[in-house]
């Protein structure tokens, strides 16, 4: 788990895993069975990975480094680690399979947009587990109502039952972070439970909703909805993005799917 020489690298997000104790817990949290359809993002110096390969029959893996590429390549059979050399944002995760099981240590830097995309795969996915810097995972499992909710609570608490595991301080990394980490799980939710008649409406309402937090509903979304059909919901015209739930924004987007905004705000 050391860095063998490797030079973290800063545009790749880098943090390497140093920490067995940490290592055994996310395994045992994950608790891989031979024949799962695991893909791990990021595997870097291996830490999850070998751990991963000793139980598992064979492992995707999706690497952006060439560096570490050819490190893994050299200390793993290809027929157990199988590496798919690219960009996790941009990579195309519907030819591995279904049921697949995601993992990984994500880079902080592109976190938030990499959930996003993986979003997109959630009919294929079994289960997802990932670390992740602890902000983003208060934001992920946040209630309506608290500071941290937001447009990534809504959006994948709509898709996902989401659960934040244990936190992980800086010293179980190398370099360091400065900031504390969690692991998070997210499981599919079956389509039946999936309430939105168009999922592009709502994701465009929830952006409009939180593009200016601070705002009224019946000012953030007046292009979308009538103060008196918010009333109408049970929503006060008054209220916040933050304050509404889930299945409200569900409601919402139900009631204007066909009468959406040409441009609706398109800010996070």
């Amino acid at each position: 788990m050391k860095t063998s020489g490797h030079v973290p690298r800063k545009r790749f997000g880098q943090n390497f895993l140093n920490s067995p104790g940490v290592v055994r817990k996310i395994v045992e949290a994950i608790a891989p069975r031979p024949a799962d359809r695991m893909v791990e993002i990021g595997p870097g110096l291996a830490a999850l990975t070998e751990p991963l390969l000793a139980v598992l029959d064979r492992l995707d893996a999706v690497e952006i480094d060439r560096d570490l590429i050819a490190d893994l390549q050299r200390r793993f059979p290809a027929e157990k680690l199988v590496i798919h050399e690219g960009d996790a944002l941009a990579f195309d995760f519907a030819p591995l399979g279904d049921d697949l099981r995601i993992v990984g240590n994500l880079p902080y830097n592109i976190s938030t947009p990499l959930l996003f995309h993986l979003a997109g795969f959630a009919d294929r996915v079994k289960d997802m587990h990932f670390m992740l810097q602890k902000e983003v995972v208060d934001r992920i499992v946040a209630a309506a109502g608290s500071a941290e909710y937001g447009r990534l609570s809504v959006m994948l608490q709509y898709r996902f039952h989401v659960e934040r595991l244990f936190v992980v301080p800086p010293g179980a990394f190398t370099p360091a972070p400065k900031v504390d980490s969690a692991i998070v799980r997210l499981i599919p939710k079956p389509m039946a439970e999936l309430r939105a008649r168009d999922p592009e409406c709502f994701g465009r309402l929830v952006t409009a909703a939180f593009s200016q937090r601070r705002k009224m509903l019946r000012n953030t979304l007046r292009e979308w909805v009538a103060e008196a059909e918010l009333a109408a919901l049970g929503i006060e015209p008054t209220a916040r993005a933050e304050t509404v739930a889930v299945a409200d924004y569900v409601r919402l987007a139900n009631l204007v799917s066909g009468r959406q905004p040409a441009f609706p705000a398109d800010k996070k």
